[in-house]
């Protein structure tokens, strides 16, 4: 799907706006059935989370799957004994700035030259390892996908500090443009405040 297309396709879906906490939350439906949810700071602008989720085969609605933001956490109220994943394993997660898009993964105590940051542009993909074979890990930029644009290797950095790995991609000039079309779409919609019944969808 190239620039134009994504851009039609967001315009073209039904909206709804609710504004709580310092936050507008605008929940898009496609008509393929595709839901996505995104929280955006009412001061800065800036992208807080964005989320995915879509019916199965069957009809069953799907889990939010985290694009942009913080991992969902566990559901409150579990049981003590249940077993889940040790809080000293990586996080990965992906907090863009105005410029970049950006991922930060949490819990790596290894130096910096330790780490090899890579484009892999025949799997459309960024590559992370170590030479300590302590940590693999390859993710897509699912915005440069839908977009079609390509991946540049000279767009990627990284660096390392506090335990945390920070990769950060240039978004490249389309993505910013698509992004200040985006904004302004989501600034016409009104959004209701929290409590307020009515939600309208435009």
């Amino acid at each position: 799907m190239a620039v134009k297309n994504w851009i039609d396709v967001l315009k073209s879906s039904q909206k709804t706006a609710l504004i709580h906490d310092g936050k507008k939350k605008i929940h898009y439906l496609f008509t393929d059935g595709k839901e996505m949810a995104e929280e955006y700071d009412l001061k800065t602008d800036e992208l807080i989370s964005r989320k995915w989720r879509q019916k199965s085969t069957l009809g069953v609605q799907g889990v939010w799957q985290v694009e942009v933001g913080e991992p969902l956490n566990l559901p409150a109220g579990l049981d003590c004994d249940v077993i889940k994943e040790n809080c000293s394993n990586p996080v990965f997660m992906r907090k863009d700035t105005k410029s970049s898009f950006q991922w930060r993964i949490r819990n790596l105590p290894y130096p910096k030259d330790v780490f090899s940051v890579s484009v892999e542009p025949s799997e459309r993909c960024i590559m992370i390892k170590t030479t300590n074979k302590k940590y693999y890990k390859k993710f897509s930029v699912p915005d440069l996908d839908r977009s079609e644009l390509p991946l540049d290797g000279s767009a990627l950095s990284y660096t390392h500090a506090n335990n945390t790995l920070i990769v950060s991609y240039l978004k490249p000039k389309e993505i910013l443009t698509l992004e200040q079309e985006l904004l302004k779409e989501v600034k016409k919609l009104k959004g209701t405040s929290e409590g307020d019944v009515d939600c309208k969808t435009q």
